[in-house]
């Protein structure tokens, strides 16, 4: 089954739709979405190794964008909205504890998050529940978000076929990887925080 699903992911990678796609789940994952860009980025750059920088420009630009609108649920709408995607994160409990912290150290977060596996979109929400700077909150998350997708597209068409080789290889052993990334972000979300 995880062969069938990496094989229509690499074939959906070369459609006239896979920028769109790359496009919507970008933003979404900054502000609401579980799944990272990078299930999409990946196998897109893989099919396309020369297109790596436009790649990375609109999951750049898509994802921050979509931290802008996570920013706005967090200012606007965390009664209603934001509570319910903080609990769906598990992150809920912990935003008492850490908003005090957050106005002073929120903009390293918002950069460990833009960079990492951990959930970006918790600190968003957070950044705009705690009011946090504005042009901070902007400033890291092009960084950070620039930084991880011109990295992991950078190396994929750099060392994209043997890449390719070893993912194709190990790619039950490459998913348990990521899922453990993905479930320990939330796990820090929950224990840590």
């Amino acid at each position: 089954m995880l062969r069938r699903l990496y094989d229509w992911t690499m074939s959906l990678a070369a459609t006239r739709h896979a920028e769109k796609g790359l496009f919507a789940v970008s933003f979404a994952e900054s502000s609401f979405f579980p799944i990272p860009p990078d299930v999409l980025l990946i196998p897109m750059t893989l099919a396309k190794p020369q297109a790596w920088i436009r790649l990375a420009v609109i999951c750049t630009v898509a994802s921050v964008a979509g931290a802008f609108l996570g920013y706005a649920i967090g200012m606007f709408l965390y009664e209603s909205i934001g509570i319910w995607l903080l609990e769906t994160y598990g992150a809920a409990d912990k935003f008492e504890q850490i908003s005090a912290w957050y106005n002073t150290w929120g903009g390293w977060g918002v950069l460990f998050a833009a960079i990492t596996p951990f959930p970006y979109k918790v600190l968003t929400i957070f950044s705009g529940a705690t009011g946090l700077n504005l042009l901070v909150f902007a400033v890291v998350s092009v960084i950070g978000r620039a930084f991880r997708f011109f990295l992991v597209a950078w190396l994929l068409s750099r060392f994209g076929p043997p890449i390719r080789v070893f993912i194709e290889k190990y790619l039950g052993l490459l998913f348990t990887l990521f899922m453990v990334l993905l479930i320990g972000g939330f796990y820090a979300i929950k224990y840590v925080f």
